[in-house]
């Protein structure tokens, strides 16, 4: 007889499953909060995974070429070309020559872009500052290694 995958059979197996229902929950709510953010902004889901990739490149300190977005989309040179479009003709980014390769192009989010940004997402990245207040340094590094591991394990085989 095969066990039930979905009903822990052990007290580890109870904490595991607990752990990635709060992914899974974390995760819709994260969907929830982007889908308001997309309504509000009138983008689409790509727009907006866009803006967020270059939002945490910028934090970094990265320049984003366009085939940088497109593989971190999973798109197309012509998709892309049509997101950059879209996104420059809404004021959200714009396309500068890269500051160490004057072959290359780059792009970089407009002081638009930041503010709108900020106005969506200020108040949560706030409020989950605060709650990560809460745990020590040792806590947090622990999540921030568990949360890598778990995007590792949901890319493809």
């Amino acid at each position: 007889m095969v066990a039930n995958p979905w009903i822990p059979g052990s007290e580890r197996d109870a904490v595991v499953m607990s752990a990635l229902e709060a992914i899974r929950a974390f995760s819709d709510s994260l969907d929830r909060m982007y889908a308001g953010m997309r309504g509000d902004m009138d983008m689409n889901t790509t727009d907006l995974a866009a803006l967020r990739m270059l939002i945490i490149r910028e934090q970094h300190g990265e320049v984003v070429k366009p085939n940088d977005l497109a593989t971190h989309l999973a798109i197309s040179t012509a998709s892309t070309t049509k997101l950059l479009d879209r996104l420059t003709a809404a004021g959200y980014l714009v396309r500068k020559p890269h500051p160490h390769d004057r072959r290359a192009r780059i792009v970089a989010l407009t002081d638009e872009a930041r503010v709108t940004f900020r106005r969506h997402f200020g108040e949560r990245l706030q409020r989950m500052r605060d709650a990560a207040d809460a745990y020590t340094d040792e806590e947090l590094r622990a999540i921030v290694r568990f949360l890598a591991d778990i995007e590792r394990a949901m890319l493809p085989a």
